[in-house]
Formats: structure tokens, C-alpha cells, sequence
């Protein structure tokens, strides 16, 4: 597994924006309480991380069916669904200027009673020590999804299985997706959104 970079320019993966908007001010609290906290920055990365996967739920997880888009929507409501718990997760890291971005997977939206491929958001992280990317997802776990912080071996919240035509992309990308975007923008519930995932990445993933 190599995970890489889709550009070398370090600073385009510390952008601040209306969707990573870290500079917030409920956003820029919540970096420094866990800052202040952490010992060391892989210990930040880590805090951060297991605060969004476990203290922000997954929308679908509540049935909650407003949809968030934004770092600062996200924390707001206290939920969202994998593409914007990974802007939120992409803002508290940013906001201590670690590297991070977003990676794309193709699976299957449920087994029994939607069989279809669409996309899933995690990000990708910076380890400045360790001079390597990982990717990490915070979606939140629930019985069969055990996803967990690690330098090494990777643990994800959904095995890829490519004999169903899932697909792994193992590309770091500076930006959230604009086709992922569009959707979210488009669509004022989860309902909605639910009718009309991505199933095709402006990335071409």
C-alpha cells in the first residue's frame, strides 16, 4: 500500500476555505482544548480523530436527516455523513497546521437493500515525524465497523471487496471532491441525498 499525494505542494493540503473553514471561531476552540491536552502532535492527530469519529455521530447512524456540509455545520449539529465528518476532521487539523486531506472509496452502499456502488470520504493525514501519509476514517464505528488510529497497519471502517466491484483509491487530494460537493449543496436532507449519491468523482476516481 502507497499512499501519495496528488501535489507536492505541501500548503495546499493547510488551506482554509468556506468548507475547511478551521479559522471558526467554534472550530478554532475545539483545536486549542485539544492541543492543550495532547502532549505532541501525533497525540493531537490522534485526539482529533477519535473526537470526530466518536463525539460526532454519523447521520444515518441517528437517522438524522439534516444535511451538513461545512467544518462548522458539522460540529454545529453534532453529526454528518462520511464526507463531512471528514471536512470537520480536515479543519481541526489544519487548524495546527498538519497536512491533510481527502481520499475516495467505491463501495457498496448496503448488501441487502441497496446494492449499489458509491462513494465513500476518509482523509489523509501527514505524519511530519514519520515523513508519510496515512489515511484515517472517521465515519464511526457501530457493530461491524471497527475503525481505529494506526501509523502502520491500516484499519478502515469497510474492508474493499473487489470481486463486488468495490474500488480503494490510496490518492491524498487537497480539496473535497466538487461532484461530492455538488451534491451536498444541492440537496437540503439526507433523504434526498440518499436518492442521488456519487457515484462518479470530479477526480475521476
Amino acid at each position: 500500500m502507497n499512499i501519495v499525494p496528488f501535489t507536492n505542494i505541501i500548503e495546499e493540503y493547510l488551506k482554509e476555505d468556506t468548507v475547511i473553514n478551521y479559522k471558526c471561531e467554534s472550530i478554532t476552540q475545539l483545536s486549542n482544548q485539544l492541543f492543550q491536552k495532547a502532549h505532541n502532535e501525533l497525540e493531537y492527530i490522534r485526539m482529533a480523530y477519535e473526537y470526530v469519529r466518536d463525539n460526532i455521530s454519523h447521520s444515518a447512524d441517528i437517522n438524522a436527516d439534516l444535511l451538513t456540509c461545512t467544518a462548522s455545520e458539522v460540529l454545529e449539529a453534532g453529526h454528518g455523513i462520511c464526507f463531512a465528518k471528514s471536512h470537520l476532521l480536515a479543519a481541526l487539523l489544519r487548524a495546527k497546521s498538519i497536512p491533510t486531506g481527502f481520499c475516495y472509496q467505491k463501495l457498496i452502499l448496503d448488501d441487502e437493500t441497496a446494492p449499489v456502488l458509491i462513494y465513500h470520504g476518509l482523509n489523509g493525514v501527514y505524519i511530519s515525524e514519520l515523513k508519510k501519509w496515512i489515511r484515517l476514517d472517521a465515519r464511526g464505528n457501530k457493530e461491524g465497523v471497527n475503525a481505529q488510529f494506526s501509523l502502520d497497519t491500516e484499519q478502515l471502517a469497510f474492508p474493499i471487496r473487489p470481486e463486488l466491484g468495490e474500488v480503494d483509491s490510496f490518492v491524498v487530494y487537497p480539496e473535497p471532491d466538487v461532484k461530492v460537493l455538488e451534491r451536498l449543496r444541492e440537496y437540503d436532507t439526507r433523504k434526498e441525498l440518499w436518492e442521488d449519491l456519487p457515484t462518479e468523482l470530479g477526480y475521476g476516481v
